[in-house]
């Protein structure tokens, strides 16, 4: 199986160059305190349409021949990547279909529309949906997380990480389909191979733990976690290969832990975190991950994607 290079991933750097976020890494001091650590948060969050998505698909579109431009893109995402591909095919001039789940949270479906996606939702399997769609019509796939570029993208969060902490010593990532884990993995890990790179999923949505089991890309049948973001219901055949060559450990946390998490980061950092994001931090406050003490964590905010009818019931 092919894995994203270093190479690979400084030229990524190099397309979105002028045409995204260098996200800031922040100290964060008091939550460090109580864990016996030094922490840092890498703020994705603060990335274009509000999460490390952009990153990889910025990248995917680049690499786009022109007749597959000419024809259109689709994609299937619960939501932070539907908002990324339609604001990324704005950019390129493309148009963008967008599947999205029934009960996708509306500011996110809302927003999508708004960077100029077609919103198709529906009922059923995402997946096929997505797929049936794209042969009608015609469409180029752009995959949510399972492709070498957009992990190549995604890996650019972890050279920057590194530039900003180099004296990591672990690095916690949430994981969905497996795109930005596997991105930043192959950063790290091309830098040193000592530092320990961590996943985390929600206990409803492991899709990733039970394809590492098993050997191969698993299939659920349904997800039940407040982390849309890591909602993914399959891992991919290039980020499972990604994790089983560069991923250290691979942690569940429960959505209670997430709510704690989410709440701390925002007392704590003035940061609003969505579920997804805060995931990492949940890990480290619930004992899923316990890293050598005084030894340096650093967390990836992936996204602060949370409409305000949520954070109501969840705050």
């Amino acid at each position: 199986m092919t894995l994203v290079t270093l190479p690979q991933i400084i030229a990524a750097r190099e397309t979105l160059s002028g045409h995204l976020h260098r996200t800031p890494t922040v100290t964060a001091t008091y939550l460090g305190q109580q864990l016996d650590l030094k922490l840092y948060f890498k703020l994705e969050l603060l990335q274009k349409t509000g999460s490390f998505k952009p990153r990889g698909v910025l990248n995917r579109m680049h690499h786009l021949s022109a007749e597959e431009k000419a024809r259109g893109v689709i994609t299937l995402s619960a939501g932070n990547a539907a908002q990324a591909v339609a604001w990324a095919a704005r950019q390129a001039g493309v148009s963008a279909t967008v599947v999205m789940p029934a009960g996708a949270v509306q500011s996110k479906v809302e927003a999508t529309r708004g960077y100029g996606g077609a919103v198709i939702q529906t009922a059923e399997s995402l997946l096929d949906t997505c797929l049936a769609i794209q042969r009608e019509r015609n469409l180029t796939l752009v995959h949510p997380f399972d492709d070498l570029y957009l992990i190549a993208g995604h890996g650019t969060a972890g050279l920057e990480l590194l530039e900003d902490v180099p004296q990591v010593d672990a690095v916690i990532v949430g994981v969905g389909g497996g795109g930005l884990i596997s991105g930043v993995a192959a950063a790290v890990k091309a830098h040193n191979p000592a530092i320990q790179v961590i996943g985390v999923e929600p206990e409803g949505a492991s899709a990733m733990t039970q394809s590492l089991a098993k050997g191969e890309p698993v299939s659920l049948s349904s997800v039940n976690t407040i982390a849309d973001g890591l909602a993914a219901p399959f891992a991919g055949v290039h980020t499972l290969a990604h994790v089983q060559a560069y991923v250290d450990e691979m942690v569940l946390v429960p959505d209670t832990a997430i709510i704690e998490a989410m709440g701390l980061i925002l007392e704590r950092c003035k940061v609003l975190a969505e579920p997804a994001a805060a995931s990492t931090l949940a890990a480290l406050w619930s004992g899923a991950v316990k890293p050598t003490p005084g030894s340096t964590v650093a967390c990836i905010l992936s996204g602060g994607n949370v409409d305000r009818a949520a954070l109501k019931r969840l705050l």
